[in-house]
This record gives structure tokens, C-alpha cells and sequence, in this order.
């Protein structure tokens, strides 16, 4: 949710299918009725040993009032003054502090709703917290909470729907210099799909060290229950008590993206976590470049049924200081680690799903998906013994649109390296029309950690991957 928007990488790939599935079977997807009265809400839940709360609101109040002015500030209109119009991201849908786009619902929930009047003409509301100085305690973490319910729509009905639970660095209310400041996208959806995605935004646009307009991020689909009409917990955590410092994205608990520092040059690094802090947005957006790249075409449309609303439980931020202890998060390996002791062989197949770190990936039945451009995974302890392979071979499948295609990359300890070789894919027929396609490598030998990275001009998703094995 973020100035600026492009088509998000992520998902375009599932979110053309479900829509293409629907006119194929001639049956539009039937919306969901938003609920009278959402699941019972819950309380901000208690602070962990060796953990202090920072920041808090349950939204409990009488119905129909606003959220807290103590906590809360709105952003009215269609952008902050002098800075981008739309809000930098094409959404069509005029921010308001009216009680029927935003206000607490009685039973311990807000209700952020977009509406149409009868001249076509859509309302909604976003919400920021009025401190702007979230960010970790030296050598500490920040995490970053809420439970949510995005609105219970989906198919036609949903088409321009996008919110939002998201952070903005604090400089941006001053001088609009996005993407620097950073930008952490804890939860978005987009037209009623069950998936939610977590980005980062920061660097400089267009392209940069963080691939923007599009970002770095993952997604994936909501944990035992679709998104949308579904409580669900999103949570997002900077850790900087490890070196190198790590973000992290959760759904329900369950990570399902992270960030190292290593990944990105210092001065990038630093232009976003050196200033005061971020402010916390909570909005639904209708219409931009996020839900119409996604649908393929301009949203909303006639058939996008206004009223379903974002229900939001509770927020919540909590520290842990340097000193440790309480309820720390297991943190992956770093990105470019030791080679390892070479418990995989190169002359083997090595399935992709079985990787050791990962960017932008999707792991999908035993294959790894929605790779697009600036992905990759990591495969630690490839031993490749004393004489070098003369190619390598890897089962892809497919079905990107026409004109979309990229390379399927080998790189050899860090996904910044030079490829050691390559090969180009398009479309195969299928995301399940798996081809095995060889690429020449350069010479290597002993032991490494492999990368697979994914490279296209493009921003949609080009293949899927099943396996790989180098050949001599």
C-alpha cells in the first residue's frame, strides 16, 4: 500500500487464473455476505516475559463512534497535501472521518468500509496512529500486530477491494521521499483473494536495490481459513538484537517472508532505519495499480458491490530490549552462509522445495512457485567434488502470458554473484506442463551454496520449479 504503486509480482499469476477459471466456467464467484456481527472479538493479548507493550488499541467504545483521537488521526481526502494525487497508488475511493467509513462497531471492533453513492462515487477511510516513532530498541525487536478481518467479498463482487495494514517511515509526512524512508506492508489483499502479501519497500524507484516499484515480498494463502470474511493474525518484526539485523512476516504465527540486512547496501539500509520511526496506516483502498494489475483491468467495476468491510480486532506493538530472554523468534540462517559441510550432491536431483532460505517463493504440492523477477532460493552444501559439470537441468513448467519470459539462473554463494549459467523460459503450456531444460554452466568444483535466481523484464510471474541436477 504503498506511493507510487505498480502491478505487485506477487500473486498476479493465481489471481488471472481464479478470474479466468470463473469466465471459463461461465459462473461468476459468489460474493460473501459481510457479516452483521463479526467473530467475537479478543483482547490485545498479554505482553510475554521480557517483552513490553509500546503501543495498544482494542477499539472497545459504544457503536457508531470513532476510533481514538488519542491514537489515531485520519487521512482525508484522495492525498496529503502536496504530495501525490491518489495517494500515489491510482485508488479512486475519497478518504472520510464520516462514522459510516470508519467508526467502532460495539462489540469490541473497527469497521473501516468503503461505499458508492448513488453517482457512482466511492468513500472509504484510512486511518494512521497519530506517534511516528515505532521502531526496535537498540540491539532490541519490534513486532508489529493486529487481528484482522479483510472484507468477506469475493469474485466479481470484490473487484477493486484492496486493504491495508502497513507501515510508512515518519520522514514522509514531511517530505514524500518514499521509497528511502521504507515501507513495511505487513497485510494486503487485493479483489477478494484468498492470499495475503508482506513487502518492503525502500531504496529508490524506479528499480534499485529493492526492485521497486514492486518491492521485495512473498505472499501466501491465509492458514486454515480463506482471508477475506476470516479473522486472522498479521504480524511483522525487525529484529536487530541478530547481525546481520532481519524483517520478518507472519500469518497466524507461521513466517512466511524475511529480510536480511545483508541483502541490501548499507546506505539503503541505513536511510531506512536511521530516522525516528514509522507511523502505523490501516485503510481500504478501492481501485489502483495493485488490484487492477492483479484483475488485468481497470477496477472497480459494475459489478463491485460496496459495504463489505475491514474489521479490526485489535493493534498492537510490542519491544523486547538487547537484553534478550522472554519469547524470541527462531531466525533462519543468514543469506549467504558458510558453504556447509556438502550434504547435497550436485549430480543429483535436488528438489527446489527443499531449499535452506528464500526470496519471493511459493511452495506449492512439491514445487516451488510464483517465481518472478528478483526471486530466489538457496540450496546450502552442494558438493560438486573435483571436476566441474558441463551443464545443468532443471524441470520447469509455464503459463505465462504472451511476451512474458525470463531466465532461470545459477549463482555460486551469493544471489548478487554473477551466474555461473542460465537458461531462458516462456511459456510452456501450463504451470503444470513441466519441461526439463538444460543450461551450460562455467567450470566449478568443491563445495558451494547454490543459488536459483529469477530474472525477466517483466513483473509477472514466469515459472515454477520441480527440481535440478548438474550433469558432467
Amino acid at each position: 500500500m504503498r506511493p507510487y504503486a505498480q502491478l505487485r509480482r506477487s500473486g498476479g499469476r493465481r489471481a488471472r487464473t481464479l478470474l479466468a477459471t470463473a469466465v471459463v466456467a461461465g459462473v461468476a464467484l459468489a460474493a460473501v455476505a459481510a457479516p452483521t456481527t463479526p467473530t467475537a472479538s479478543a483482547s490485545v493479548p498479554g505482553t510475554p516475559p521480557g517483552w513490553s507493550l509500546a503501543f495498544a488499541d482494542d477499539f472497545d467504545g459504544p457503536s457508531g463512534v470513532l476510533p481514538s483521537s488519542t491514537n489515531w488521526r485520519f487521512s482525508i481526502g484522495h492525498g496529503y497535501p502536496g504530495g501525490p494525487p491518489n495517494w500515489g497508488t491510482g485508488e479512486i475511493a475519497f478518504h472520510t472521518d464520516d462514522p459510516a467509513n470508519v467508526s467502532l462497531d460495539g462489540t469490541g471492533n473497527l469497521r473501516i468500509t468503503p461505499l458508492r453513492d448513488g453517482a457512482g462515487d466511492w468513500t472509504s477511510a484510512r486511518i494512521e496512529t497519530n506517534r511516528q516513532d515505532f521502531k526496535p530498541p537498540p540491539g532490541g525487536v519490534m513486532r508489529v500486530e493486529g487481528r484482522l478481518q479483510v472484507p468477506g467479498v469475493t469474485g466479481d463482487a470484490a473487484l477493486g477491494y484492496w486493504p491495508a495494514f502497513w507501515a510508512l517511515g515518519s520522514p514522509y509526512r514531511e517530505n514524500f521521499n518514499w521509497p528511502a524512508v521504507g515501507e513495511f506492508d505487513i497485510m494486503e489483499n487485493v479483489n477478494g483473494l484468498d492470499n495475503v502479501w508482506g513487502v518492503l519497500h525502500c531504496g529508490v524507484a524506479p528499480g534499485g536495490p529493492c526492485n521497486e516499484f514492486i518491492g521485495i515480498g512473498a505472499d501466501r494463502p491465509c492458514p486454515g481459513s480463506p482471508c477475506p470474511g476470516n479473522f486472522h493474525t498479521y504480524r511483522f518484526e525487525w529484529d536487530t538484537s541478530i547481525t546481520p539485523n532481519e524483517l520478518r512476516w507472519y500469518v497466524d504465527g507461521q513466517q512466511y517472508h524475511s529480510v536480511s540486512q545483508a541483502q541490501l547496501p548499507a546506505d539503503t539500509w541505513d536511510q531506512m532505519a536511521s530516522h525516528a520511526g514509522f507511523f502505523i496506516i490501516m485503510n481500504v483502498a478501492i481501485g489502483g495499480a495493485f488490484p487492477d494489475g492483479v484483475a488485468g483491468f481497470q477496477t472497480p467495476t459494475g459489478a463491485t458491490v460496496p459495504g463489505h468491510p475491514m474489521v479490526a480486532d485489535y493493534v498492537a506493538v510490542w519491544y523486547r530490549d538487547g537484553g534478550g530472554g522472554g519469547d524470541p523468534t527462531p531466525t533462519p540462517p543468514p543469506t549467504t552462509p558458510p558453504p556447509g559441510d556438502g550434504d547435497r550432491d550436485a549430480y543429483g536431483q535436488i528438489q527446489a522445495e527443499s531449499f535452506n532460505a528464500e526470496s519471493g517463493v511459493v511452495i506449492e504440492d512439491s514445487h516451488i512457485g510464483f517465481l518472478a523477477n528478483g526471486d530466489w532460493a538457496r540450496f546450502d552444501g552442494v558438493e560438486f567434488g573435483s571436476s566441474p559439470p558441463v551443464d545443468f537441468v532443471a524441470r520447469v513448467a509455464s503459463g505465462a502470458a504472451g511476451g512474458v519470459s525470463g531466465l532461470v539462473e545459477v549463482r555460486l554463494d551469493s544471489p548478487t554473484n554473477p551466474p555461473i549459467g542460465s537458461f531462458a523460459i516462456a511459456n510452456t503450456g501450463g504451470w503444470t506442463a513441466w519441461q526439463e531444460i538444460p543450461g551450460n554452466v562455467s567450470g566449478v568444483t568443491g563445495t558451494h551454496t547454490v543459488f536459483l535466481t529469477f530474472t525477466s523484464g517483466q513483473p509477472a510471474d514466469f515459472v515454477n520449479v520441480d527440481w535440478f541436477r548438474f550433469r558432467r
